[in-house]
């Protein structure tokens, strides 16, 4: 999905995001707004991993 179809969608993808990543907060997910470096940093910031590995979950995550 691109970037700003991402952004368009947020609100109606942003339950799976958090069913997939359930660290992330209501406050997490108002301030990524669709954004997936964002989403990577917050889930690096939550989970503990390296950036890559946070980027990769993104990118391989089904939307």
């Amino acid at each position: 999905m691109n970037k700003e179809t991402l952004k368009g969608k947020w609100d109606q993808l942003k339950g799976g995001v958090q069913k997939q990543w359930g660290k992330l907060t209501d406050d997490d997910l108002d301030v990524i707004k669709g954004d997936s470096k964002i989403l990577a940093g917050k889930i690096q910031e939550r989970y503990g991993i390296t950036k890559e590995e946070a980027e990769k979950q993104v990118k391989d995550y089904k939307w």
